[in-house]
């Protein structure tokens, strides 16, 4: 068996000499220098003040319970049952099933508005909802359906289920709503 071994390695030798051999050998030279500069600019990058440290994050576990659905959030015709996520994550995000109270009337839901915020986004866990979003235009979102409203999303809801229920998570928790005129 040292025969084999012996024999093999003359065979592998001569493709790493030729491998790096030549003109390839200048190349990689001058393209470990660009890289090296490239570090350089990085670590100058780097030395610019981090941001705070947020503080950290606890777990949250919330049970479905009726009497946890409260009547204290942002819109008058809807319920919302906090998830514990804001308290969790310092502010960090927010996350609550929000039922609305049927039956919809148009003239108290349907107002243009949008939200100041880094991220949201809706999932229909029950029921239904019809939509209005700046460039998307009317959409009937069903059970099971989800979307997401980008940052400052002109939009409005038209119509909805007697028993829908969303969840919405939203970054950061506490965020401005800015209502428009009609």
């Amino acid at each position: 068996m040292a025969k084999q071994k012996a024999a093999s390695r003359p065979a592998a030798q001569p493709a790493v000499k030729k491998k790096w051999s030549g003109h390839k050998t200048a190349a990689k030279s001058s393209a470990r220098k660009t890289v090296k500069s490239k570090a350089r600019g990085v670590a100058a990058a780097k030395s610019k003040p981090a941001r705070k440290a947020r503080p950290k994050q606890r777990i949250a576990i919330s049970h479905h319970r009726e009497e946890d659905f409260k009547a204290d959030g942002l819109r008058t015709y809807a319920q919302y049952r906090d998830l514990g996520i804001a308290r969790a994550t310092h502010g960090l995000a927010q996350a609550h099933v929000i039922r609305l109270i049927g039956p919809c009337n148009p003239a108290e839901v349907s107002k243009l508005h949008f939200h100041d915020v880094e991220f949201q986004m809706v999932y229909v866990l029950k029921g239904w909802v019809k939509t209005y979003l700046e460039g998307q235009g009317e959409t009937l979102m069903k059970e099971g359906s989800a979307w997401t409203q980008p940052p400052r999303i002109k939009h409005l809801i038209l119509d909805y289920s007697d028993d829908v229920e969303l969840l919405e998570v939203i970054l950061p928790a506490e965020f401005k709503t800015v209502e428009l005129a009609s």
